[in-house]
């Protein structure tokens, strides 16, 4: 493991001398690092791949975050906001995807000095550095990085930066229904059945479950999310139905632990166990899937269950399982990952879902998160790789810390603090599956 110098500078050069940072994402994290850059006078331009800023989040704007707002809100983004006359909400309350957009996302993101430097509806899909790949070392660290990125009209352009921070995340990059990590045979053939995690059963996709047998496969918070909505929308529409399907004997992520200090996640778990004991939902355990297949009118999940072939059909599949990094854009970079977890080689111990909760997770920064690459960090939920151990919070302390070293202020960089809830609920088993949200 590459031990990095907390005294030396950072990398200067003539070459990267007046060119922005780039920011990959601009979600909670993303805006976050461009509230530190304004307050530190540093150039950046936020790439985001979605039509408005936080356009995962926005997928799903109907769920209710667990942690209040107090949690949810970066200092640097409250500092510039309340400058300009913005009140923060009342900081107990929970927010709901929406209203983090509509009442603090979107503000920031409208300020002007973060708003003339983000280009929506542009997706980065490589990264390099200008004028050699991965296996070339000489002035490697004095070169500028080079983007690849695609607009919204299709037009193909090359931009150079002096650092980068990927603050992508994982949202539309969810973890297979297999447990082999690998898709199940026979996806391609029934995909247009099988629906992104946390969709709006209750809203905008309400046809899509009405009257149906959904059945919802994933051990997290963000299939727990999902059943609570379909067993609502079972109490308003005959015929639905709702199936739980987890690969393991129970759903540790979801049990309702008295010592959580986010009450509102703990009543998740209270709720969905309430649930299956009622038969409103029923649970299917230690099921491994490995191949999919199409019916006249949904699915036929295929699978071994305690040693023996079982076969559940249904309309439509929900595939909460959780999410993993995009790591194909980054192949020309030079990247030190956790064999395991897929997130930075120094931060996978601090988080590791087996060992930590979500409020766990002691305070880390840019020595954690930073790559063999230098300049180059992932941030957010992409940096805990395939730990469903994240909260905003620790994505704000991570940005804060990273855009301080960039700015040359070694002392705040690795002067790092974190104070997040208690809880016992975000750990699990070796083989445990699915996603948590929301922070």
């Amino acid at each position: 493991m590459t031990l990095i110098d907390l005294t030396a500078p950072v990398v200067r050069s003539a070459r990267l001398d007046g060119l922005p940072v780039a920011i990959i994402g601009a979600g909670p994290i993303g805006l976050a690092a461009a509230a530190n850059f304004v307050e530190r006078g540093i150039e950046f331009v936020v790439y985001e791949a979605g039509d408005g800023v936080a356009s995962s989040v926005d997928q799903w704007a109907h769920i209710r975050f667990f942690s209040p707002w107090r949690h949810s809100i970066d200092p640097a983004s409250r500092r510039l906001l309340e400058a300009t006359g913005w009140t923060a909400p009342d900081e107990k309350a929970l927010p709901t995807g929406a209203d983090l957009i509509e009442n603090y996302l979107r503000p920031l993101s409208e300020l002007p000095a973060v708003a003339s430097r983000i280009r929506t509806g542009t997706m980065v899909t490589a990264v390099s550095r200008e004028g050699m790949d991965r296996t070339r070392t000489a002035n490697r660290a004095e070169t500028p990085f080079l983007l690849r990125i695609v607009g919204a009209s299709g037009v193909v352009e090359e931009v150079t930066a002096r650092a980068v921070i990927d603050a992508s995340g994982t949202y539309l990059s969810p973890n297979s229904l297999a447990s082999t990590g690998l898709e199940p045979l026979g996806l391609a053939e029934v995909a247009d059945r099988v629906t992104h995690a946390l969709p709006d059963v209750l809203g905008r996709e309400r046809a899509r479950f009405a009257g149906k047998h959904t059945t919802v496969v994933g051990a997290g918070h963000s299939a727990a999310n999902t059943l609570l909505n379909l067993a609502a929308l079972a109490r308003e529409e005959p015929g639905t139905r709702v199936t739980w399907v987890i690969r393991n004997a129970g759903a540790v992520r979801v049990s309702s632990s008295p010592d959580d200090e986010l009450a509102a996640r703990a009543a998740i778990g209270s709720r969905v166990e309430r649930l299956v004991a009622a038969g409103l939902v029923e649970q299917v355990d230690r099921l491994e899937i490995v191949r999919v297949t199409g019916t006249a009118e949904g699915v036929r999940l295929i699978g071994h269950r305690s040693g023996e072939l079982v076969e559940l059909e249904t309309d439509v599949v929900v595939n909460a399982t959780g999410f993993r990094p995009n790591l194909d854009m980054l192949r020309e970079v030079r990247l030190e990952l956790d064999e395991v977890v897929e997130a930075p080689k120094r931060l996978a111990p601090l988080i590791d879902p087996n060992i930590h909760s979500c409020g766990t997770v002691a305070p880390h920064g840019f020595a954690e998160l930073q790559q063999p690459e230098p300049n180059f960090f992932l941030a957010g939920m992409k940096s805990y790789g395939r730990a469903p151990t994240f909260l905003l919070a620790t994505g704000y302390e991570q940005v804060r810390s990273i855009t301080a070293w960039i700015a040359g202020d070694v002392a705040a960089a690795a002067s790092v603090e974190l104070v997040l809830p208690a809880t016992g609920v975000c750990s699990s088993s070796a083989s445990a599956s699915g996603g948590s949200c929301c922070s």
